[in-house]
Parts: structure tokens; C-alpha cells; sequence
């Protein structure tokens, strides 16, 4: 068998698995607080985390959830492995943080865990794509508007980057498989803005309602 493939199995299997970790639930349990799957949407990310555990917790998973994301693509790149085994990875990273092995497939939304892997695979599409993601939760106080307009305009700003030669068609794939597995995750989320129902998120709001 051919030691690439090999390796490259072994490198996309990492990042699910990684990817898998439920860092809501973990710092959760590390610390005492509030399960995260027992409040709100019952999401274990850092948008979850913060009205189940407060701010502080949550900005420990949310900072867990971007390293997952990053660190598999790292180690891909730190064994030289092929372009395309590294986008590959942070796909793998996104659908174990949506789908987690170690939650009967259940999880988060894959937001940013799929923010760490495109600082690494292209931290500018990250700087200019935040703008937007921030911007529309401000505005609108949908995180999930925010988080699907933001990594819809991540793709866009990733796909003029790769047509002027500044990232390799690899980056494009990472992109397109992690934005449809991020959009997949917020199926829910769509069917309530669509029909006026999603709740808006408020800092201060930890009402598990």
C-alpha cells in the first residue's frame, strides 16, 4: 500500500478525532459547571458553553474548539504530507466537532473549530472574513446568521485568493467541505430564520430557555 495514503489516512483520522473532543462538555466537567447539552440549543460550542457556564468558561472552549481545528492541520503540515491531505484534515476536524464519535454523532456547529483551521490554511481570509461574522451578530444578534453569512463570505474571499495564486486549489476544497458541513450543522437554525423563530443572543442572556 502506498505509504502516502497511509499517512494520509492516518492524518484525516487524527483530525476527526480531534475534532470529536466536546470541549463544552469537557470544561464542563472539569470545572463544575453546567453541561452545556442541557441548556438552549443542547450545542456543545462556545456560544452554548456561554449561556450554560458564563463567559469565562466559554471563552476556554471556544479557544479549545479553534485548536482543534488548527492543530490537525499543523501536524499535516509538519509531516510534509500533500496539500489536499491537509485541507483533508480540517474538514475531518470540522465534521468530528459537528458529529462527534464521542456523543453518539451529536456536537457543535463546527464554527470554530473550522476558524482553525483556515488560520492556519489562510489566517487573512480569517482577519476579513471577521468583520462580517461580527458584524452581522451585532447588528442582527443572530450568532447563526453571523456564523453562515461569515463562512459563506470566508469561501468567497478564499476563492479570489486561490483564482490570484495566493493559495493552492487544496484551499479551495478545505473551504467549500467545511463551510457545507457548517451550514449542514445549522439546518435548524435556517428553518427558524426563515420563519422568524430564531432566538437572538444576548451577552448577558443565560436563560437555558
Amino acid at each position: 500500500m502506498d505509504p502516502r495514503l497511509v499517512q494520509g489516512a492516518i492524518l484525516v483520522g487524527f483530525g476527526y478525532l480531534l475534532g470529536s473532543l466536546p470541549m463544552g462538555v469537557i470544561v464542563a466537567r472539569a470545572t463544575g459547571g453546567i453541561d452545556p447539552r442541557t441548556v438552549g440549543s443542547g450545542r456543545t460550542g462556545g456560544t452554548n458553553a456561554l449561556r450554560a457556564m458564563g463567559a469565562k468558561r466559554a471563552l476556554v472552549v471556544g479557544l479549545l474548539d479553534i485548536a482543534k481545528g488548527a492543530v490537525p492541520v499543523i501536524v499535516a503540515i509538519a509531516a510534509g504530507a500533500d496539500p489536499l491531505i491537509q485541507a483533508l484534515a480540517g474538514i475531518a476536524a470540522v465534521l468530528g466537532a459537528c458529529r462527534s464519535v464521542f456523543l453518539r454523532f451529536h456536537g457543535g456547529r463546527g464554527v470554530a473549530t473550522g476558524i482553525g483551521a483556515m488560520a492556519v490554511i489562510q489566517p487573512l481570509v480569517v482577519v476579513l472574513g471577521a468583520p462580517v461574522f461580527f458584524g452581522i451578530i451585532w447588528l442582527s444578534r443572530y450568532v447563526s446568521l453571523g456564523s453562515l453569512l461569515g463562512s459563506a463570505a470566508a469561501v468567497g474571499i478564499l476563492a479570489i485568493f486561490v483564482a490570484l495564486g495566493f493559495n493552492q486549489a487544496a484551499a479551495m476544497v478545505y473551504g467549500i467541505g467545511a463551510v457545507a458541513l457548517i451550514w449542514i450543522a445549522h439546518a435548524d437554525n435556517i428553518g427558524r430564520l426563515l420563519h422568524g423563530q430564531e432566538r437572538k443572543f444576548d451577552f448577558f442572556d443565560r436563560d437555558p430557555a
